[in-house]
């Protein structure tokens, strides 16, 4: 499904790359974690992926498709394939739950009645019926961050990339968290989590990605955090 052959991606002013000659692959259906410190490369690996970067070196391919080579039509198709989930959440402030997942079906160019059907059904699968009308600022955290989770899964998705999606929950809605991404896995979605949630990977024992200053180190199916946990 996802495969990188000796990637690497560098910025200005920066010594050393975000990543380094890196070469993985995932396919269909797989959870992946990605751990690691701050600054290993795990952000930027998704924004390559999303292809919101591109690399400056190697090859990245998504269906068999090299990223780099694509048109801004073909990108555009790319992008909903790809189901986003961030740290911060990201709702739109002034629209309701409902009107925040429909949002990314409205962008799309999706029918009204393909919106009516999919938003209700998106935001029982997260939790959240009963919900629609209420504002982000009038939700828990966890609340928001499953609203960000709808309004990923809405597009049915072949991938979700999800980027320290429990950073700023507690161990509760945390694990609450992991355990929907995990609902959402077995219907046959990918996933790919960035996290330093090193108790929750221990817990859930899924495929283990490590990476170190821009560098992949250590790969495991049923892996655990390590001792990535005691860096920050």
């Amino acid at each position: 499904m996802i495969e990188l052959k000796r990637v690497s991606k560098s910025y200005q002013n920066c010594a050393l790359p975000a990543v380094a000659n890196l070469s993985l692959q995932v396919n269909r259906g797989e959870f992946v974690f990605l751990v690691g410190p701050s600054g290993a490369g795990k952000s930027t690996l998704i924004k390559l992926v999303f292809r919101e970067q591109t690399p400056s070196s190697g090859q990245i391919t998504f269906e068999g498709r090299d990223l780099s080579k694509l048109k801004q039509k073909e990108l555009l198709r790319h992008r909903r394939r790809i189901g986003m989930v961030f740290q911060d959440y990201r709702l739109l402030k002034q629209k309701t739950v409902y009107e925040n997942v429909a949002f990314a079906l409205e962008v799309i160019g999706r029918p009204v009645k393909e919106i009516r059907r999919k938003v209700p059904a998106a935001l029982a699968e997260v939790g959240l019926t009963g919900k629609e009308k209420a504002f982000p600022a009038e939700l828990s955290g966890g609340e928001q961050q499953r609203v960000g989770i709808a309004r990923a899964i809405v597009k049915d998705p072949l991938i979700i990339l999800a980027d320290e999606p429990t950073g700023n929950l507690d161990r509760n809605n945390a694990l609450q968290l992991m355990e929907l991404f995990e609902t959402i896995n077995r219907s046959g979605t990918t996933v790919i989590i960035a996290t330093h949630a090193w108790d929750l990977v221990d817990r859930m024992k899924k495929r283990v990605v490590a990476m170190e200053n821009g560098s992949l180190i250590r790969d495991e199916q049923r892996g655990s955090y390590g001792n990535e946990h005691l860096s920050t």
